[in-house]
């Protein structure tokens, strides 16, 4: 009864493809199959020395680093992550993080990976967008994975404002500071591997780094959906 009824729907409201707006077919959730062959990834993960890895080189320690695809003004992953975050669907965010885990799963980027922690949102912005984004990419990359999530111990105690029309050093001072652990023992000998959307200066991901690392004997390595091509 529910199917006829949501075939209904489908003829008035049909489900259409977030990135070319195209009606999708029942076996397509959010992105039609021409769009997910077509979506640009990078393959970081199996390329050491990549050139996020030379990006963060020096810049904190760290075992690896890469992202899912690149990101394009205008482009599908562009789309994707403006959907996630400003149009209040969060299950697309699981979807695209479990083409995400796909993506790893089986390589040595995620082999001992522990446990993974999502960059966190503060509670009151989390509360105003009802989901913290990185964390629905954690979601769909952990059931593809089986790899736990820690979504409690590297917290934000700053609600500091938007990084989006920030240059690069003001980036990097609005989120100086704005990270705590709340368990100095949670990633004690872990290998952590931290969760973000996109990567563009890499001014968050740092700050959070360096608060995680402050637990003894941790490493880390940095995914994120997409990243400035």
């Amino acid at each position: 009864m529910k199917n006829l009824f949501r075939n209904f729907l489908n003829l008035f409201f049909p489900d259409l493809c977030v990135v070319c707006k195209q009606r999708l077919n029942d076996a397509e959730p959010y992105i039609c199959t021409e769009c997910l062959v077509l979506l640009p990834k990078t393959n970081f993960h199996l390329q050491p020395d990549n050139r996020l890895e030379e990006f963060f080189a020096g810049r904190i320690p760290f075992r690896r680093i890469s992202a899912y695809a690149y990101f394009i003004k205008g482009g599908s992953i562009q789309t994707i992550i403006h959907e996630l975050k400003y149009k209040n669907n969060p299950g697309i965010g699981v979807f695209i993080g479990e083409l995400c885990g796909e993506n790893l799963k089986g390589s040595t980027f995620i082999s001992d990976i522990d446990f993974l922690v999502p960059v966190p949102l503060h509670r009151k912005r989390e509360r105003q967008r009802g989901y913290n984004q990185s964390l629905e990419i954690c979601k769909g990359i952990s059931r593809i994975t089986g790899i736990p999530i820690d979504n409690e111990t590297l917290i934000r105690k700053v609600n500091n404002q938007s990084q989006t029309k920030n240059k690069r050093f003001d980036r990097w001072k609005n989120v100086e500071d704005i990270f705590d652990i709340t368990d100095d023992n949670a990633f004690k000998g872990k290998h952590i591997l931290l969760i973000d959307d996109i990567i563009t200066t890499g001014s968050t991901l740092e700050s959070c780094a360096k608060e995680i690392l402050k637990c003894k004997d941790t490493e880390i390595s940095i995914f994120a959906v997409g990243t400035a091509g």
